[in-house]
């Protein structure tokens, strides 16, 4: 029979979870601290991750051709894309003209976007309205469920007909087909020409609860002649710096030599997004880190009442032939043990809970990434080590004659 100082690692093992079995309530307590702590780094990584796919697949839809001019002046150093301060002068049709003559565009989308109320008979609704031309259809890459878009019309030339998103339509008529069928908007009464397909968010705007008229009639409704933004699609992206400074010069010679305006790619939006829910997703993993530090202050207190509680035991190996450092690495295989069963269960919940919430919203991308799997891991084991370090150091220098003796 050998002796203690010559266990085997197998014995060692079997020594730990012996230990652990025999206290089954507080292994399971331990475990279930660090599981959690895994459990939330996994899921909330998720989320922060799926947050940040969806915003790029959102705005990849778009292309990477678009180019987008906003009113006011972004100024160096003031934030990201979009944000922008007090405009000088409003973007305006004739602005949207002298962009179409640029060469190596495609096509120039004027965009008008308000509140307004649309009805039909007893049934209405408050609805994002959008006024633009025939190119909207392809600057937003919109698809049609039936019907068609708007028509080609001079930027200034109005029609009483509209496109509406599938949500309204369906709210408004019902089964029934809404095609030659009229709404009114406001105070205006306007001919249903077009139904888009189910869509989604798209810059901001749920694409589905729309109600989409030419640019001089929403001018009209609402009484402003100043646009929202202009979008251009180029030709080729290697050509958008070209476009982008051409645009910049062609705007400044219509306002004044200000530039009181701010052109942003979709790459640029696309950088911004990245790196905000890059940061965001670091941030929530690093808070749902904190319950593994709470799970490794669990484990090292547990483990320091186990050495107090087990005094006898320790001076047992110690008389038997166990050296200091024996009884050292037999605490801290227990403490690893520990953090392996927790991250074990921590992982299986994570993933649990991700099925879960990818099935109760099933167009929101849950991905968890391999880091944040590998990190919460690595993170309980680590904690499990490091906290069970002082409890197995503390046990390694108890005396083994005062240890039998229980003191």
């Amino acid at each position: 029979m050998s002796t203690a100082a010559g266990m085997t690692l197998r014995a060692q093992l079997g020594f730990a979870w012996v230990a652990l079995t025999a206290a089954r309530m507080r292994s399971v307590l331990v475990i279930g601290a660090a599981a959690i702590g895994v459990a939330a780094v996994i899921v909330l990584t998720a989320l922060g991750e799926g947050a940040r796919l969806y915003i790029m697949g959102e705005f990849s839809q778009l292309g990477s051709e678009l180019l987008i001019v906003l009113p006011g002046k972004n100024e160096k150093g003031g934030g990201p894309p979009g944000m922008i301060f007090e405009s000088e002068r409003d973007l305006t049709l004739q602005d949207t003209a002298a962009l179409r003559r640029l060469p190596h565009v495609n096509v120039v989308s004027p965009l008008s976007v308000g509140s307004i109320e649309v009805s039909v008979g007893a049934h209405s609704r408050t609805a994002t309205l959008l006024g633009s031309d025939n190119t909207l259809q392809q600057t937003r890459k919109m698809k049609l469920a039936r019907g068609e878009f708007l028509p080609p019309l001079e930027l200034d030339s109005a029609q009483a007909v509209t496109v509406l998103g599938p949500v309204i339509a369906r709210e408004l008529f019902g089964n029934a087909s809404p095609l030659g069928e009229w709404v009114r908007l406001g105070e205006r009464r306007f001919r249903v020409i077009g139904v888009l397909e189910e869509q989604g968010t798209s810059l901001g705007q749920n694409l589905n609860e729309v109600v989409i008229i030419p640019i001089a009639n929403a001018q009209a409704l609402f009484n402003n002649p100043a646009l929202f933004r202009i979008m251009l699609e180029v030709d080729n992206r290697s050509r958008m710096d070209n476009v982008k400074q051409n645009a910049t010069r062609v705007l400044k010679e219509l306002h004044q030599n200000e530039e009181d305006f701010t052109l942003i790619t979709q790459d640029a939006v696309l950088s911004t997004f990245d790196a905000i829910f890059g940061v965001l997703t670091l941030v929530v993993a690093g808070i749902a880190a904190i319950s593994l530090l709470v799970a490794g202050i669990i484990i090292m207190n547990v483990m320091l009442v186990s050495v107090s509680q087990r005094r006898a035991e320790i001076g047992l190996l110690m008389a038997v032939g166990a050296p200091p450092g024996l009884v050292l690495r037999l605490f801290l295989i227990e403490a690893l043990l520990l953090g392996v069963l927790g991250a074990a269960v921590g992982v299986l919940i994570g993933r649990l809970g991700v099925l879960a919430l990818a099935s109760a919203y099933p167009d929101f991308p849950l991905i968890t990434p391999l880091w944040a799997y590998l990190a919460a891991s690595c993170t309980a084991l680590g904690a499990g080590l490091l906290f069970g370090w002082l409890p197995a150091r503390r046990a390694a220098r108890l005396d083994p004659v005062q240890a039998l003796m229980g003191r």
